[in-house]
């Protein structure tokens, strides 16, 4: 039971950062751009300082370093940019399905031999992104910011390739933040934006940073372990519904029958290319 719920409690938490980042943009609170580099900072500071509780210092350097703070940036800014218009929802769930596309792309590239139903799943995964993305299609999505998320997707899903094998994820994680943290404050004057700041936007952005990423990442981390590949990933296939349950409750979010069919469409192929099919004896 434990386990149980320190696994939902951390996908709640990974959802939060979709309605958080809506909730500071969906007025007019914070500048996009602003709100990703507050973010980046307190994801970095939080991070820091659990590393030098925990492991007594912190490492910057380490293998693929460069990739995992390039895609980082990538994700930060993309999402938030995203945000300034998409539903929680709606992001969380092209944001996930980019996310399991890219990883699945990054297997074939690295010489993975996918079996035909992950080949299957894949192509139902792309197939209801691109239904959510195409114009006139049913669902109601700004293609520039439907295309951020998908780079901010790509970006995730560039990360968790870099980073697979790492022996210690948390100082990676920690690491990677760190450094991504100053680049981002160049990123974040650079972009267009509204130039909106308040003291309601910067506290979303600093809980989004410190709190859903930073302790957010930091229980991961420590649960992963505990937890089956497939279960690891019937999890995260959570992520989207909370998001959409968040954005519903706490922004008045309704989402369409046109968008929930696709999002049946894109977690449903994800599901099957990634879970475990089970063998009659």
């Amino acid at each position: 039971m434990r386990l149980f719920l320190l696994v939902a409690l951390t996908m709640s938490a990974f959802a939060a950062n979709s309605v958080l980042n809506r909730m500071a943009l969906v007025d007019g609170a914070i500048d996009p751009g602003l709100f990703g580099t507050v973010r980046l900072w307190s994801g970095a500071l939080m991070l820091a300082v659990l590393c030098f509780v925990t492991k007594g210092g912190l490492r910057l350097g380490g293998p693929r370093r460069a990739i995992g703070v390039g895609a980082l940036l990538l994700y930060i800014y993309g999402f938030s940019g995203a945000y300034l218009v998409l539903d929680a929802g709606l992001g969380a769930l092209i944001l996930f399905g980019c996310v399991q596309v890219t990883m699945f792309g990054g297997g074939l590239i690295g010489g993975e031999r996918p079996p035909a139903r992950r080949w299957v799943g894949a192509g139902l995964a792309f197939a209801g992104l691109v239904w959510l993305l195409w114009p006139g299609a049913g669902v109601e999505v700004s293609l520039p910011h439907g295309l951020a998320m998908a780079a901010a997707g790509l970006g995730w899903g560039i990360y968790s390739l870099a980073g697979r094998g790492q022996g210690n994820p948390l100082m990676s994680t920690a690491a990677n933040f760190c450094l991504a943290a100053p680049v981002g404050i160049l990123i974040g004057l650079l972009l267009p934006g509204t130039g909106a700041m308040s003291l309601a936007g910067l506290a979303l952005a600093v809980l989004s940073g410190a709190v859903t990423s930073g302790l957010g990442y930091a229980l991961w981390y420590t649960v992963l372990p505990r937890l089956a590949p497939s279960v690891a990933a019937v999890a995260q296939l959570t992520v989207p519904p909370i998001a959409i349950l968040g954005g519903a409750l706490l922004l008045g979010e309704a989402p369409s029958a046109a968008f929930l069919a696709a999002c049946g469409i894109v977690l449903g192929g994800v599901a099957l290319s990634v879970l475990p099919l089970g063998r009659a004896r």
